[in-house]
């Protein structure tokens, strides 16, 4: 990672500064974005720019930059790391006011940042052995559709997954799956998948939604739908989903195994798809 794009320029990241008074920093007021490129190509990205589009209406703030400038920005930032598979992030602030006011500031210019780093690749043992995780009640905010910089409670709900020896925390309100902590959740039960349905409670992930149209097209039922606790308890499969993780089997949860303890042989099938698709982007055929 050496040049990252702020406000209009690209420069070396430690000449990369902002002001102390910028409200994503004194406030967390902003967004952003990850988006994985396999080969040089960014994975989904109208859907990445729509999410965006989305997240900063939420916030009530004008996307600063024009759909054709994102995509100049991003390419030129993958250019720094030509043939290596990468993480695009992006991020936009509601910018600095010279006063700490709660109330949006009537003049304030957005902070606009990306950044480009080398994606790290998908560990052998995850398709062998899967990951642990746990179950914690959800206890963020009522807007987690928008992909918000205020992430203290992702955080805190992330470590204690580490703290427990686990990948992630899989988010419960009342009885019913909202998400994890970074990542959106599917179930299989005899060999139909199901995940929770969009809405204010849970991000509207672009992975989640890719591995539900590989596998409506695979041929895997697939329903969007209230998942319940007592559906964790009993699954025959567990996956987490993300840009970063694409479809990552849970294996272990509170303790207790899943199914018979290894990845399933859905998510082997859904493992397969999703590489599928990945070689065709590569190939500019996705």
């Amino acid at each position: 990672m050496g040049t990252v794009y702020l406000n209009g320029a690209f420069v070396p990241l430690e000449e990369a500064k902002i002001p102390v008074m910028d409200r994503g920093f004194l406030f967390g007021d902003g967004v952003y974005e990850v988006i994985p490129v396999y080969g040089g190509r960014p994975f989904r990205l109208a859907e990445h720019l729509d999410r965006l589009d989305y997240s900063l209406d939420g916030i009530r703030l004008a996307n600063p930059l024009r759909r054709e400038v994102w995509v100049g920005v991003l390419a030129r930032l993958t250019e720094e790391l030509p043939g290596a598979d990468q993480t695009l992030y992006l991020q936009v602030t509601r910018g600095a006011d010279p006063v700490r006011n709660h109330l949006f500031p009537a003049d304030a210019a957005p902070t606009v940042f990306a950044m480009a780093s080398k994606a790290k690749p998908r560990k052998p043992e995850i398709a062998e052995r899967g990951v642990a995780a746990i179950t914690l009640e959800d206890m963020r905010w009522l807007r987690c559709d928008i992909k918000s910089i205020a992430l203290l409670g992702n955080v805190l709900l992330r470590q204690a997954a580490e703290d427990a020896g686990a990948e992630e925390s899989i988010l419960l309100r009342a009885d019913a799956v909202t998400e994890g902590s970074i990542t959106n959740v599917f179930v299989v039960k005899d060999g139909a998948l199901a995940t929770p349905p969009k809405g204010n409670l849970l991000l509207p992930g672009i992975t989640r939604d890719l591995v539900v149209e590989l596998a409506r097209k695979g041929g895997i039922p697939c329903a969007e739908r209230e998942v319940l606790r007592s559906e964790l308890e009993t699954a025959d499969e567990i996956w987490i989903t993300s840009s970063s993780r694409e479809a990552t089997p849970v294996t272990l949860l509170d303790g207790r195994p899943v199914g018979d303890g290894r990845p399933g042989p859905v998510w082997r099938r859904m493992d397969a798809l999703f590489q599928d698709y990945k070689a065709r982007l590569r190939a500019g055929h996705a």
